[in-house]
Parts: structure tokens; sequence; C-alpha cells
């Protein structure tokens, strides 16, 4: 190998440091709250302590090794806020299963780790099998008929059931599903599938109106075919929160793909007035329309079935634990129906105050604000429509959950991810998870491609003269070999592929052809970045 020959440096693969230190942060900060319940309530702490906090730690080892050799290019921050989540809601719900409370009797923290265990098989055996993301575009439509039929399922008589009004649920061998959580995630890859072929129709063609881009009749088609999907599951499954989910997901999506606002004009108006005339032609969805406005009327709060006592138990709670709450185990939470599931946010609220509140949401920000980053580095149109839409799924689902708890919409049967009891919702979540993280390898992994709206860093300045070449005679890069025929024609214009005629300065200048004027004769360093360097349009 000559003195010249250069070898290309390799990347290494990054050590995660970061990551394990957040995992021992997140690990601390679950652990710790279950250590503190049962210190709090028992004096000791519980019998299970040790192995459940092995089984978790085993867990995140294991996710942060399947990280390291199959998507080391990954967010590092990803992975402990889920952590943390978990082991927050695990605490919780212990703390309610051991309070004695007959209302707290399906609390079930046991099955709730099981679940979320398998969801972090489920989610890091997808990882490690799906090494391109952009493998699930060739199964577009697939995904489409698979989240139709997920959404489906409840309808269908002696499988779906109903439960605390909503018929959202399907019974397969004595376990209960949730179908509509993983609906969200074959819809979310059909939409980003089908508008990465179709988004130039959609943001070009159409009529202008009032200042909005409207799109034709004929691109209406999936749009008006996921409206009425959303009416159907907030009519016949009575669940407003699954409608609102996957028509604000293709309106979100319908916007990062086209950036018109008039889809998202267009697509409240559409689920504003689907959702009114439901309130006024169904009397199960004006009913959590009255709860919402009215919770503290004794006729909403004294209903049996489909009555405000939950919400308003549940501002209560909040209203109890104040800034900064009043303990893990010093509160009350066991008096919030379903405190476990749709309520835990209350129930931590109460206990943990407005401060770990705002903790929890912050974490959930960080997952939020890593599925957008992904989004905006990643290359290919296809990624950055699926990690922008499960980004914003997650978002939107937090947001109903939230919002409908502390009354800013109505009431939905939406459960908070990673932290409320509940198979179906983490078992889809973190399936969520694998998805974001796999993208965001991709987004950070390093390639000779520059990214758009960025040159390369290989700035190499041009050299012209007769001391341009190595002092060693190698020919320069693209000049002919010694001894080979000359590939310029007869009328001097060099052949297509070889390197420009190399002169000096002396022989611009008139002192004859390189070589004439010895080994002093000047040359000169043209420098792209300079911006005094002389242009090939210059002239003396």
């Amino acid at each position: 190998m000559s003195a010249d020959s250069t070898v290309a440096p390799r990347q290494r693969r990054p050590l995660r440091l970061a990551e394990v230190f957040l995992l021992l942060l997140a690990l601390a900060g679950g652990m710790g709250g279950y250590a503190m319940v049962g210190l709090s309530i028992r004096d000791e702490l519980p019998d299970s302590f040790w192995w459940r906090s092995a089984l978790l730690a085993a867990t995140a080892l294991v996710a942060h090794l399947v990280l390291r050799f199959r998507a080391p290019w990954s967010d590092q921050v990803i992975l402990p806020a889920v952590v943390l989540l978990n082991g927050i809601g695990l605490s919780m719900i212990w703390r309610l299963e051991i309070s004695g409370a007959s209302g707290m009797a399906p609390a079930d923290a046991a099955g709730n780790m099981t679940a979320s265990l398998l969801g972090a098989v489920v989610a890091f055996t997808l990882l490690w099998l799906l090494r391109d993301h952009r493998w699930l575009r060739r199964y577009t439509y697939i995904f489409m008929l698979v989240g139709l039929l997920l959404v489906s399922l409840p309808l269908i008589p002696g499988l779906g059931e109903q439960i605390n009004g909503a018929r959202i649920w399907i019974s397969v061998g004595g376990f209960s599903l949730q179908p509509a959580e993983f609906a969200k995630i074959a819809l979310a890859v059909f939409f980003a599938g089908y508008l990465v072929v179709n988004r130039d129709t959609l943001a070009l063609a159409g009529p202008k109106v009032l200042g909005l881009h409207l799109p034709r009749l004929s691109d209406l088609g999936p749009i008006m075919l996921v409206w009425g999907v959303s009416l159907v599951i907030l009519v016949f499954q009575r669940d407003l929160g699954t409608s609102l989910l996957f028509f604000g997901l293709f309106v979100a999506m319908l916007y990062q793909a086209t950036a018109r606002s008039s889809w998202i004009v267009l697509g409240m108006t559409l689920f504003a007035v689907g959702a009114v005339s439901a309130a006024r032609l169904f009397p199960h969805v004006g009913a959590r329309i009255d709860v919402w406005l009215h919770p503290l009327d004794a006729e909403q709060y004294d209903r049996e079935v489909g009555g405000s006592f939950q919400l308003v138990q549940g501002m209560f709670s909040m209203a109890n634990g104040g800034l900064f709450g009043t303990g893990w185990g010093e509160g009350r939470p066991f008096q919030i129906p379903y405190a476990y599931s749709d309520f835990i946010f209350a129930a931590l609220g109460e206990e943990l105050g407005l401060t770990g509140l705002a903790a929890i949401l912050l974490t959930y920000l960080l997952i939020v604000q890593r599925g957008f980053k992904s989004a905006l580095t990643v290359r290919d149109g296809f990624g950055k429509l699926l990690a922008a839409g499960l980004a914003f799924v997650m978002a939107l689902q937090i947001f109903v959950v939230v919002g409908g708890i502390t009354r800013i919409i109505p009431l939905t049967g939406l459960t908070l991810p990673f932290m409320a009891q509940g198979g179906s919702s983490l078992l889809a979540n973190w399936i969520v998870i694998a998805l974001l993280l796999r993208i965001s390898d991709s987004a950070r992994r390093p390639s000779d491609l520059p990214v758009r709206g960025q040159v390369s860093h290989e700035r190499e300045p041009v050299l012209v003269g007769a001391g341009a070449g190595p002092d060693d005679g190698t020919p320069v890069a693209g000049t002919p070999a010694v001894g080979s025929p000359s590939p310029v024609p007869d009328d001097g214009t060099p052949a297509a592929g070889t390197a420009l005629p190399r002169r000096s300065v002396s022989e611009r200048d008139g002192g004859g052809p390189t070589g004439t004027t010895g080994s002093s004769d000047p040359t000169e360093q043209l420098d792209p970045t300079d911006p005094e360097s002389p242009r090939g349009g210059d002239r003396p």
C-alpha cells in the first residue's frame, strides 16, 4: 500500500451509555415507589419486591442488549422513559390492590406486570426481525383491511361484549381483548403508505374556496371512509375516545403529508357535525355530554349507570393531592371507581400531587418529542409519515385520557399508555415503541448520502499548475496512465470522463506549455470555500 493511500474511517457502534444511566434512574424511580407503598402501608418491603424488581431490571437489560446489537443508532431516551412509566403504574396498581376496598378487587399488579413483559417480548422480537421499516410499505392495503376488521370485531354477535356501556371488547378463550388498540397501528401503517403515494395529488389538485385549498371530490374517498368508520364506532360501539383517535390520526397525517390547513378545517368540521348529530340522535352519546357539562348536578351525580360519580371523585382526589401530594400509600385513591385503569391519572394526582403529574406528563412529552424528531430526520417519506403518525396517536391518546379526567373534553374509555391496567393497551403501545425505535435507528444511522438541505463536508481544493500533482510522479486520479493512448480528440476537446488539461499560471499568462518554465513556476490553489478565490468566470 502506497503512502498516499487512505482508508475510509469506520463508524463505531454507540455504546449507549446514556441509555444505561437513564435506565438505572428509571428503575430506581419505578421500584422506589413500589417500596415506599409497602413501607407506608405495611411498614415493610413488599414480599414480591425483590423478584419483581429483578424481573423488571432483567427486562430492561435484555431490551438494552437487543437495541445495542440490532438498532445501535436508535434513540436512547425512549426506552428509559417507558420503563419509568411502567414502574410507576405498577406501583399504583399494587397500592390499590392491597387497599382492601371492594371496588379495587379487579386490580392485579402481577397480571399487569405479566402483560407488560409479554408486550416487551413481542416488541423487541419485532425489532429483532424487522430490519427495515420500509418493508411494511409493501402491505399497505393489507394493513387497511386488518385495521377495519379489528375495528368491526366487537360488533360481531357472540364475540363482542359490552362493558360499562361500551362495546369495544371481544372475549377469546376467557380473555378480554380490545382490538381497537391494535387497529390504530395497522391504520397508521396504511395511512403512511397511502399518503406517501398520493400526497402530491391531495396537496395540489382541487379548487380554492375562501382561501382554503380544498381537495377534489374523487380524492375525498379515503377521508369519507374513515369518517364513516369513526361514526360507526361512536354510534354502535358507544366509544367516543376510539372514534376521535382514529379520525384525528388520519387528519393529522393528511396535514403532515400535504401541509394543507384545509384538511384540518375539513376534518374538524366533519367530526364536529357527526358528534353533534350523534349526541342529538342517540341517548347514550348525549348522556356523556351532559355528564361533562354538568357533573355536580344531583341528577347526573346520583345516576347509577353513566352518571358523573366517577368524574367527581377523580376531581376531589386531585384536589386533595394539592401541589406535592399526600405521598405513596397515604391518600384514598381507592374511592375512585376504576382507579386502576381509566382513572389511574387521578389516583396518581392524589398521592404524587401536581408536581408528580407534571413529571409524568413531561416523560410522555419526551417520548412524543423523540418520535417527531425521528420523523424529521429519517430520509424516506414513508418513515417520516409513520413515525409522525405513531407519535401523534400516542400524544392524542394521552390528551384524550387526561382531558377527560380534567373535564377539558367529555370522558372517554381510553386508558393511559404504559400505566393503566390493561393487557391490550400495554401490548399495543409496546409495539408502537418498537416501531419508533426502528425508525429512529434508520434516521440516526450514518449514511454516505447527504440529508436534504445539506452539502457534503468533504471539500478538497482544486489545484491548477505544474506543481499540482504528487511529487512521486503518481498520476492524478482521472488522468490516463503513461503509454496509454490519449483520450483527447484531434480538435483538442477532452473526452467525456477525463480530467481537464492542467496548466500553470505562467502558461496562462503566455509563458508557454507546462514544463518549459522549470520547477520554480508558480501554482495556484483554488479553494471553493474562499470567497476571494478566483471563479471559473474570472479573468485577470
